[in-house]
């Protein structure tokens, strides 16, 4: 021992430059591990956070699967919008049974009914206060999503003279709008108990027709205009005229239609499955004992029997559009004879041929129509429409394009029984189609009780009766990064993916309009219980798949599943293949794990949406990559380590060839020359052991590393481990040394002698003559290198892997700052070993440089000589390096450098060249020391 540390006190300078090595090189070593354990440790802790959705197997219809969904392993945002029908209830029931199920929720979406409503304008301020009688017209546009639509004008008649009600003789004719006037003796026939019905001809007849031939026109009367040959998307059809008494107070009540999708779900299922009872805002939540019911003749309203069905409705609307309209004061004339001007049957023709004066504009929502509806009891099932699917194709540069559609067709829009055109369709659905759009007409024995003659073996159409509403923003929440589909009660998240198509949609999402051909479809919003589904499609004439098969998709929660883990996974593994092996033809999708992965869709040439699919799989690839990234982390990090000490304790014996020889030659054995130099290293490991443990905490805690001090005291045996291992090898050729062998100079001369025409030259000749030395030194700078490329085609890898999700993205931003360090380090470490082989290398060499400073040469050339050396040296090893990195990642396969392949090269010669630069700035200082001494010194020494 005495001996040991004796040594080491006479070779202070070298005995430190090998501390100061295992120092760098196993407080390195444990911090990289330890932060690439702790950003594997994050990354897996934010997988198995976010891994669980609301559900982890998907069932659809069979052929649901789209091209683009089968090739890139996604699934639609909006999936379900354009599936009605096609899994039996009892293969739902079956399902429903198998073992490992948690919940099976069915959804059966049966159409979209048509609500009635109005949305209020107040034009209160554009009134003339001066006018005892007077007429306001807006002329609305209608703006939603990347569209705008002119729609129907609109009319307020506002009097000072009171409207009253009054009835024909008979009772059969009634109206709340009479009022009197100036009377015209072609008007008078028209009038009733001497008034007019100032509103009856422009809101309920606009035909003009006569009256049984005699050229009369006709009165008042309950038969419907003939509105056969009109279009649903005609504008007058749909003009609107309010008639009001007062003063300064004018509303107008613009008629609007809002689609509602009415789909059958199970009320126990669900409320399990997204807490659907917590929701509910009034009334109460479906239950099991909820089933379509009957009245009697004596209670009935409708008919003789009236059918109803339960169902709870949204508060909210899911579909967005704005109105914004010109207001216009009309020139009516003599407001006398107002009252016999609209109370004939001119009078549509009148008001739409008087000149306006513009006196402003008005705006308002849509969605105030909507809460309007809420307050029916009722709805009418007279006729539903249901959608299909959006076509995609995938574009040259890897977005995907809808397929649109052929425009809506005028029959879709016409009533069951009269032929007549739906009144207030929504206008929308003149705008681009993207689904194709199917009308299901009722059967014609309404209130009827059975059906007959053409509608023989159908039921009659039922009625909906609300027992509550719920509110879709009070559902159970789910982490945003491992969210799936939810559709029976979310919007699809679409957005502007260009500033053209931002700036059309004035920085909003592009949300659900009411056009049902629309590529944004709106969730159900009215939900009933599975036992109505009968009374609802066997109560269309003609029959469909839903009669059939009404099941649209079943979304299951597997028992026993917390997260990706092995058991989860085989649980979830096992429910899905039961599934379809139950059921090949049925579409299932595992989709716990899932992350949204916003996929580029091109609507048209001018209008790109970035819209959420859902990437299947993405939390068990991300752990697959990170378990992957994380060992040749480790390993590349222990390997570059180990040589830069194995480097440092083999040049450190190669300095001490003439005293090992010395020993040798007094009779020490080479067990003895092992021991002494292994425990020389062993005494050096503890001391620089002990320093980096204090080191490791202070960077620990700066880097915020958790359980900083205890992955600190793994230092201490860490560097007394590396020392030795580092030090094994080097040791055992220096007890191998003989002693004439230890005490012959290190660096042999040259076999023959060759002219040397440069500084270069020589360098070369150098690097050449004593070619173990330098592949010695280059050696550690390219497993740097190799180690840098290799780790930089790992990482971009992972990223490739994983990004694309909101869930890898958020991994890979967690990931990163290990990464680089680990980068760097690894490269730190391989070019700090060939730097001190090449210190040693010269001082080896001291007697030659001696020689020629001796015969001539000047400091600059010799420092030019060492340069030109250092530079071939870290050439030699940076590039080999780079090309067995790029073999490495190569031979790893699976498209490790699919798209990457040129960045990673070029990263790779950049390392090079940085290693190059590092290595010459960093012989500076040998050189420098060595020029400032004599040659006789140097010969002297030698």
């Amino acid at each position: 021992m005495t001996m040991i540390l004796d040594q080491l006190r006479r070779r202070r300078g070298r005995a430190l430059a090998l501390a100061a090595g295992i120092l760098v090189a196993a407080t390195s070593f444990t911090l990289l591990t330890a932060t690439v354990s702790t950003s594997r440790a994050t990354t897996v802790g934010t997988v198995r956070k976010n891994a669980r959705s609301a559900y982890d197997v998907l069932v659809r219809p069979p052929n649901s699967q789209t091209d683009v969904e089968r090739q890139s392993g996604l699934v639609e945002p909006n999936f379900l919008s354009g599936t009605f029908g096609g899994i039996t209830t009892d293969q739902y029931r079956r399902i429903r049974g198998m073992a490992g199920i948690d919940v099976a929720a069915p959804v059966a979406n049966i159409g979209y009914l048509m609500v009635m409503s109005t949305v209020t304008v107040d034009v209160s301020r554009f009134l003339d206060s001066k006018a005892s009688r007077q007429i306001l017209r807006i002329s609305p546009t209608l703006t939603a999503g990347l569209g705008t639509y002119r729609t129907s004008d609109e009319y307020v008649y506002l009097t000072r003279s009171p409207l009253t009600s009054g009835a024909s003789s008979d009772q059969v004719f009634q109206s709340d709008t009479l009022e009197k006037g100036a009377v015209d003796k072609s008007t008078r026939r028209y009038q009733l108990k001497g008034k007019y019905d100032v509103c009856f001809y422009f809101n309920r007849d606009k035909s003009e027709q006569t009256e049984f031939n005699l050229q009369l026109p006709m009165r008042p009367n309950l038969i419907a205009e003939d509105l056969s040959d009109r279009s649903a998307f005609d504008r007058d059809l749909n003009s609107w005229m309010n008639c009001q008494s007062g003063q300064g107070k004018a509303t107008i009540d613009v008629p609007v239609s809002y689609p509602v999708l009415l789909s059958a779900v199970d009320p126990e299922a669900e409320n399990r499955l997204v807490g659907l009872g917590g929701a509910i805002t009034s009334g109460r939540m479906l239950t099991e004992q909820d089933k379509p019911w009957t009245l009697p003749s004596s209670k009935s309203v409708h008919g003789q029997h009236d059918s109803y069905i339960p169902a709870l409705l949204s508060s909210s609307p899911l579909t967005a559009g704005t109105l914004n309209a010109a207001v216009e004061r009309l020139d009516v004339g003599d407001p006398a004879e107002l009252p016999s001007k609209l109370g004939n049957p001119t009078a549509a023709s009148f008001v739409r041929g008087l000149h306006g004066t513009r006196v402003g504009k008005v705006g308002v929502d849509l969605s105030k129509g909507y809460r309007k509806a809420l307050e029916e009891d009722s709805f009418d099932t007279g006729s539903y429409w249901t959608v299909g699917p959006v076509t995609y194709r995938r574009t040259s540069d890897g977005g995907l394009a809808v397929q649109e559609q052929p425009r809506q067709k005028p029959g879709l829009w016409v009533a069951n029984q009269e032929q007549r055109p739906v009144r207030y369709v929504p206008e929308e659905n003149q705008g681009k189609q993207y689904r194709k759009v199917i009308s299901h007409a009722s059967t014609d024995c309404l209130g009827l009780g059975h059906c007959d003659q053409v509608d023989s073996g159908r039921l009659p159409n039922p009625f909906v009766r609300l027992v509550g509403r719920y509110d879709t923003g009070e559902l159970r929440g789910f982490s945003a990064l491992s969210d799936v589909p939810l559709e029976t009660y979310q919007s699809p998240q679409v957005t502007g993916a260009d500033p053209a198509t931002r700036a059309v949609l004035h920085d909003k999402p592009l949300r659900p309009d009411r056009n049902l051909g629309g590529y944004a479809s709106p969730p159900p919003t009215m939900l009933t219980t599975m036992d109505s589904i009968t009374a609802l499609t066997k109560s269309r004439r003609v029959p469909s798949l839903q009669d059939k098969a009404p099941v649209s998709a079943i979304r299951i929660r597997v028992a026993g599943v917390s997260g990706v883990d092995t058991a989860s996974r085989a649980r979830v593994n096992a429910v899905a293949g039961a599934i379809r092996a139950a059921y090949p033809r049925l579409q299932v999708d595992v989709t716990v794990g899932s992350s949204p992965a916003p996929q580029t869709v091109a609507l048209s040439p001018t209008a790109h949406v970035t819209e959420r699919w859902v990437a299947k799989g993405v939390a068990l690839r991300i752990l697959r990559a990170v378990d992957t990234k994380s060992a040749v982390l480790f390993v590349l990090v222990l390997v570059v380590c180990a040589l830069f000490l194995g480097q440092a304790a083999l040049a450190s014996v190669r300095s001490r060839r003439t005293e090992i020889g010395t020993l040798r030659c007094l009779g020490w054995s080479g067990g003895e020359v092992l021991r002494l130099v292994l425990g020389e290293l062993a005494v050096i490991g503890l001391a620089a052991g002990a320093a980096g443990t204090v080191l490791a905490y202070a960077l620990g805690s700066m880097l915020g590393q958790p359980g900083a001090g205890a992955k600190s005291l793994l230092v201490l045996p860490v560097a007394l481990l590396v020392a030795l291992a580092a030090g094994l090898i080097p040791a055992w050729l220096a007890a191998r040394l003989g002693p004439m062998a230890a005490v012959r100079p290190p660096v042999t001369a040259a076999r023959r002698s060759r002219p040397v025409g440069s500084v270069a030259g020589l360098a070369v000749l150098n690097l050449l003559r004593v070619r173990g030395r330098t592949l010695l030194g280059a050696a550690g700078l390219a497993l740097g290198v190799a180690a840098f490329t290799v780790l930089l085609a790992l990482t971009l890898a992972f990223r490739g892997e994983a990004a694309g999700s909101l869930l890898g993205n958020a991994v890979v931003a967690q990931a990163r700052g290990a990464d680089y360090l680990s980068v760097a380090l690894s490269l730190l470490l391989g070019a700090a070993g060939a730097i001190d082989v090449l210190i040693i290398s010269q001082r080896e060499r001291a007697a030659d440089l001696a020689v020629l400073r001796a015969t001539g040469w000047t400091n600059r050339e010799l420092a030019m000589l060492t340069l030109y050396e250092g530079i071939g040296l870290a050439l030699l090893g940076g590039l080999t390096g780079a090309v067995a990195g790029l073999l490495v990642v190569l031979s790893l396969g699976q498209g490790v450098l699919h798209g990457h392949l040129l960045a990673v090269a070029g990263a790779a010669l950049l390392a090079t060249l940085a290693a190059t630069a590092l290595v010459s700035a960093a012989l500076t200082v040998p050189i420098r020391g060595l020029s400032r001494i004599a040659p006789a010194h140097l010969l002297a020494a030698d």
